[in-house]
């Protein structure tokens, strides 16, 4: 096998379970090809949290749903790096949906990525990996009385179907090598494992519960393992 090219960035493979045969309606899920995402384009973006640089990275040039990075103009790649990797949230992000912390944690992360001169890497990972219309199918049987989990597995879908080695690339073609990295998650930090990133610490995003998503954050911290208080 030969080794991997560092100079562009693999995107890794979504592996989802298989529907369940009782379910009726076809499973749609993201596409799960191999696909190499590499530098495509980027600019300066004003922004209510400070100027970015905005890079977009994608496996073809017609890609019109690119990963993004959003750089800090005076982000010192030699340093410990303040990261965020964030996955895509439509509802939460876009349209302040209350049944998730997706928004908000954004909004925190933004405000400590631009105070701390890091990055944040916007991952287009909708729905822990399973895609808009999974996760609204995913609302509706939350909506019957099943958690996120039950939810997912129901769909015969995976738990949490993210991964993160493209955003361990974004961070090597940034130049990046060390960082403190922002989550909640275990899995995030999990990922970088033993490769070229070094996860020098993890600091907390803390978003207070409210009623619309108390329960789904219940079972982020006992059934899933986040930190959370």
């Amino acid at each position: 096998m030969q080794p991997p090219d560092l100079r562009s960035v693999t995107l890794a493979r979504i592996t989802p379970m298989p529907p369940m045969p009782q379910q009726g309606d076809p499973i749609l899920l993201p596409p799960a090809d191999l696909t190499d995402a590499t530098r495509r384009a980027e600019a300066l973006i004003p922004t209510p949290y400070g100027d970015f640089r905005m890079i977009a990275y994608a496996g073809e040039a017609e890609d019109y749903t690119p990963h993004l990075a959003l750089v800090h103009p005076d982000m010192d790649p030699k340093g410990e790096v303040i990261v965020r990797l964030h996955s895509e949230c439509i509802t939460g992000d876009l349209f302040g949906s209350k049944r998730c912390d997706c928004g908000e944690q954004l909004d925190r992360a933004l405000r400590m990525v631009s105070a701390g001169k890091g990055v944040v890497i916007y991952l287009r990972q909708e729905g822990r990996g399973i895609g808009i219309i999974n996760k609204l199918k995913a609302y509706q049987l939350q909506d019957q009385g099943l958690d996120t989990i039950q939810a997912n597995l129901h769909l015969g879908l995976e738990i949490d179907a993210r991964h993160y080695g493209v955003a361990q690339g974004i961070l090597q073609d940034l130049g990046i090598n060390r960082i403190q990295l922002l989550t909640n998650n275990p899995l995030k930090v999990d990922s970088f494992g033993d490769g070229p990133i070094e996860v020098v610490r993890r600091l907390p995003i803390i978003v207070s519960p409210g009623e619309a998503n108390r329960s789904y954050l219940r079972t982020k911290q006992l059934d899933m393992g986040h930190w959370l208080k």
